[in-house]
């Protein structure tokens, strides 16, 4: 099994609802997102997939996200836009434009600060 893993930031403010505690309140964070592909065969080139390929579609995941108050993005309406359903949102994204049968996103990784972070893969 082939692994390749890129990482990419985005900065961005929300507030977590029916959370007793600072979080509640309007905050931001810049976030640090790690996604990594795997895949068990490499292509004629020798590549599981080209970096530039997972970056560009991950940036126009994050696109939607940067610099935005992420409550009032459709995604987090009624959902609270915590690391954890961040990291599910980018997931699922990115799955639905890099999955092919060959590779697959296997993980993203939303680190909020350097020492707390929330993943979501599928089993």
């Amino acid at each position: 099994m082939y692994e390749l893993k890129i990482v990419t930031h985005f900065a961005a403010a929300h507030q977590l609802r029916e959370y007793e505690g600072g979080c509640e309140r309007l905050h931001g964070h810049n976030w640090s997102i790690e996604v990594f592909v795997e895949g068990d065969t490499l292509g004629d080139d020798g590549l599981l997939v080209d970096f530039r390929v997972v970056k560009d579609a991950t940036q126009r995941v994050l696109d939607v996200l940067d610099h935005r108050f992420l409550n009032d993005l459709d995604p987090f309406r009624t959902e609270n836009p915590s690391s954890e359903n961040i990291a599910r949102y980018i997931f699922e994204r990115l799955a639905a434009e890099l999955d092919d049968g060959r590779i697959h996103v296997s993980r993203v990784i939303a680190w909020e600060s350097e020492n707390a972070c929330a993943s979501y893969s599928k089993p």
